[in-house]
């Protein structure tokens, strides 16, 4: 997968979750969440965030957008390497938990519903159909 302007491969991701939602499938996803989120993006383990992710899955059609967020229902912190394996599915959410690869803070049971099946897998095919996610 190309990395983007930011040098991550999980832009592309986050991207890609943006223009899913902006594509109108909002509707559907934030009835079984009603939880914000912040994605502290790092380069290494331990290391500083590199960048910040604000992710409204309560209000509205919800939004990804690259910010800060204000209150967010839960933090997510993890590297870009392991939240596009987490997202790929060749990582178990619980299990980066376990191993320390994705640190939690905040509301645990608002975190639980945040699953990388709420949004399309990450393939050329749904980059290409959600035209707003950038390779």
């Amino acid at each position: 997968m190309p990395a983007n302007k930011s040098g991550l491969q999980s832009e592309s991701i986050f991207n890609l979750m943006s223009a899913f939602l902006q594509a109108g499938h909002g509707p559907s996803i934030i009835p079984k969440v009603k939880a914000t989120f912040a994605f502290n993006i790092l380069k290494k383990k331990g290391g500083k965030p590199v960048m910040v992710w604000d992710i409204d899955l309560k209000n509205g059609n919800g939004h990804v957008i690259q910010q800060t967020p204000k209150n967010p229902d839960a933090v997510f912190s993890m590297t870009d390497a392991d939240f596009v394996k987490l997202c790929d599915g060749k990582m178990n959410g619980s299990t980066a938990f376990m191993q320390g690869k994705m640190k939690i803070k905040g509301n645990m049971a608002a975190a639980t519903k945040f699953t990388p099946e709420l949004f399309p897998s990450n393939t050329p095919e749904n980059m290409a159909k959600y035209g707003g996610a950038k390779l």
